[in-house]
């Protein structure tokens, strides 16, 4: 490797590429990464991941205060909604972590090479001109928002993710299209705001992926709150007219069109992997009819000494499957043997509540004639659910019939997606409903509902 100016050059420095660097590096390797962006971080930290969540948290603040604390005995008045501030709060987070990764790289003697970054072939990457030769390249270039044919995104009225991340003001009234996590997120977070928020999906179901039972319930729930779904629908065009947008719909089974009026439209119809301009097709680096990078189950491209991970190749596009990814890549360019369980990645949808799971639903389990036992609880039945007012959800396990090793979890409710980790845990080391069922449990907490759950598996929860 000694002839070479990197021993690994990474193109991407999201949550898969800054991740494999800096494992790259504990490993010994000198390692470079290539990031386009001026800030480190990749879509999640700059406009994905990071922002939401600090816009989620503060418009469920300022709903609290705006109108549910008042039974809690917490009187407020002349509440008032300042989103500059609210917009510069999240950036400063942003901020912060995106210079986090900057900090980590220093400590462990990464080199950013900052630019857009090219494969000219297996051991030279060309960075805004100037060629870098290395002994390995990681591909980490992340994907980008997609939309439908014929329909624009100009990120002011007609908003990607990223515009929707930065509105200068609250719409009054706002069209989310595609009821996946992005657009019940985001939706949520305009909703609590004030913006009116009407959901339309092309499929019969929001949240596809999610258990299909707690994305129903999570329907409910946040149609309760005021958002508007119209499911089983198709978008067919937006016009963009002086003082509205208008959008064409038409039942996706067929049927008489109509048109919604809205002020903003939230194109979140899915993701495309981010491939163009990377010089592949040049290098010989196969990609599939969707632009995806093809690995085989140890990263590698069909170019020996290349590799690929995150939502640039197959698989859920996730973060912390990138990351996974990423120091997987690494330990396997080191010699070691990098590994990740695909079967045991959670999924969360930040909403209020959260929806969180891992491992099978049950369409999957009977799609592939596993025998399995259910355990439900439902969070109306959980104390502290209660002190909180919390009490929308339920916790679902699925367990092997025979062997009652746990194939699934799945988790409506608040802070699901931290009550995730401990089944993820149980699955991980291959435990049974009941090791879950056997483990003791704090009181008063939410995670009493996970060992519930496992214990109704059994027929046997104590309090339901």
């Amino acid at each position: 490797m000694a002839e070479h100016d990197f021993d690994v050059v990474v193109i991407g420095a999201g949550p898969g590429g800054y991740v494999c660097a800096i494992r790259c590096a504990q490993l010994g390797l000198k390692t470079a990464c290539v990031e386009k962006r001026s800030a480190l971080g990749g879509t999640c930290l700059n406009i994905g991941c990071i922002p939401s969540k600090a816009l989620l948290q503060s418009s469920e603040l300022y709903e609290q205060a705006n109108g549910h604390l008042g039974h809690h005995g917490v009187k407020v008045a002349g509440v008032e909604l300042d989103l500059p501030t609210m917009m510069k709060r999240k950036d400063k987070v942003v901020d912060t972590l995106t210079k986090g990764i900057a900090g980590l790289f220093k400590k462990n003697k990464v080199t950013h090479l900052s630019g857009s970054g090219r494969i000219v072939d297996a051991n030279t990457v060309e960075v805004d001109g100037k060629s870098h030769s290395t002994a390995n390249i990681v591909i980490a270039t992340g994907s980008d928002s997609a939309t439908l044919p014929g329909i624009e995104i100009d990120e002011k009225r007609i908003v990607s993710s990223t515009g929707a991340l930065d509105l200068p003001e609250v719409p009054k009234r706002m069209v989310v299209i595609g009821g996946g996590i992005i657009g019940l997120e985001l939706g949520s977070v305009w909703r609590r705001l004030g913006s009116e928020v009407t959901v339309v999906e092309y499929l019969d179901r929001i949240a596809p992926g999610i258990d299909n039972e707690a994305a129903k319930e999570l329907q409910k729930l946040l149609k309760r709150q005021g958002m508007t779904f119209r499911l089983g629908s198709k978008v067919t065009d937006v016009k963009t007219l002086k003082k509205e947008l208008k959008i064409y719909v038409e039942p996706a089974a067929g049927g008489d069109p109509e048109t919604i009026a809205c002020d903003v439209v939230l194109m979140s119809v899915g993701r495309k992997a981010h491939t163009e301009g990377l010089g592949l097709a040049e290098a010989g680096v196969a990609t599939d009819d969707r632009g995806r990078v093809e690995i085989d189950d140890h990263f590698a491209t069909s170019v020996p000494g290349v590799y690929a991970i995150g939502d640039c190749v197959r698989g859920a596009m996730l973060a912390h499957k990138a990351e996974d990814e990423g120091m997987a890549v690494a330990e396997t360019i080191a010699g070691q043997s990098g590994h990740v369980n695909y079967d045991v990645i959670p999924g969360v949808v930040y909403t209020e509540p959260e929806a969180a799971s891992v491992g099978k639903t049950e369409e999957e389990l009977q799609e592939a004639g596993v025998d399995y036992v259910i355990g439900k609880f439902p969070m109306l039945a959980n104390s502290r659910a209660r002190t909180y007012d919390q009490t929308g959800g339920l916790v679902k396990v699925l367990a092997d019939a025979k062997t009652d090793r746990v194939l699934g979890v799945h988790i409506l409710g608040t802070s699901a997606g931290e009550l995730i980790a401990e089944a993820a845990v149980a699955m991980e080391f291959g435990a049974s409903s009941e090791d879950i069922a056997r483990t003791c449990h704090a009181h008063p907490t939410f995670s009493e509902a996970v060992r519930e759950a496992a214990l109704a598996v059994d027929k046997r929860a104590i309090h339901f």
